[in-house]
C-alpha cells in the first residue's frame, strides 16, 4: 500500500511540475522574441503571450507545440518593416536566417495578393503561412498576417563546421 502511494504521490508532482517548466519554457521564449525584434510584453496568460511592435497592429506567440508566432497589420500593403518584423520573429523562433525569412514573407504576401488566397512557404528552418484580404476571425480587422513556425524535424542545436 505504501508503495502504491508513493507511486500516486511521485506522479502528482511530476504533473504538478509539467505547467511549470512549460510555462518556463514559455517565458525564455518570449523573453528571446523580446531580445530579438525589439518588441515589448504587452500581456502572458497560459501559454499564450501578446507582444506590442511598432510595425505589427498584431503580434502573438502561441507557446503550445509547435510553437507560433502570428504577426498581422491593417494595411493589405504593409511597409517593408512589417515583413523585416517578420523575419526577425522566424529568428527569434526558429533561428531562421533573418534575410531569408524577411524576403519569404514578402514573396508570400505578393503571391497572396495576387492568388487572393494564403500562401505557404519555407526555410531551411521555419515555415510560414501569409494571408491578405478580408478575414472573418478574431483577425477580422487586419488585413495582412503571417504565421511563423518551426520546419519539423530541424534540430535547434548548432552544428560545428
Amino acid at each position: 500500500m505504501r508503495l502504491s502511494t508513493l507511486a500516486v504521490l511521485t506522479g502528482a508532482l511530476v504533473l504538478a511540475a509539467m505547467p511549470a517548466r512549460a510555462a518556463d519554457a514559455c517565458d525564455a521564449l518570449a523573453a528571446k522574441v523580446i531580445r530579438i525584434t525589439g518588441a515589448s510584453l504587452a500581456g502572458r496568460e497560459g501559454p499564450f503571450a501578446v507582444f506590442r511592435a511598432q510595425d505589427a497592429e498584431r503580434m502573438s506567440l502561441d507557446c503550445r507545440a509547435p510553437a507560433r508566432i502570428t504577426i498581422a497589420s491593417r494595411d493589405r500593403e504593409p511597409p517593408r518593416a512589417y515583413f523585416a518584423l517578420v523575419g526577425l520573429a522566424a529568428q527569434a523562433l526558429t533561428g531562421a536566417d533573418v534575410p531569408a525569412a524577411e524576403v519569404l514573407a514578402l514573396n508570400l504576401h505578393q503571391d497572396s495578393l495576387l492568388a487572393d488566397a494564403p500562401q505557404r512557404g519555407g526555410t531551411a528552418r521555419a515555415l510560414m503561412l501569409c494571408e491578405t484580404g478580408p478575414r472573418a476571425d478574431g483577425l477580422r480587422d487586419d488585413l495582412t498576417v503571417c504565421r511563423v513556425a518551426p520546419r519539423a524535424g530541424v534540430s535547434r542545436i548548432r552544428r560545428a563546421g
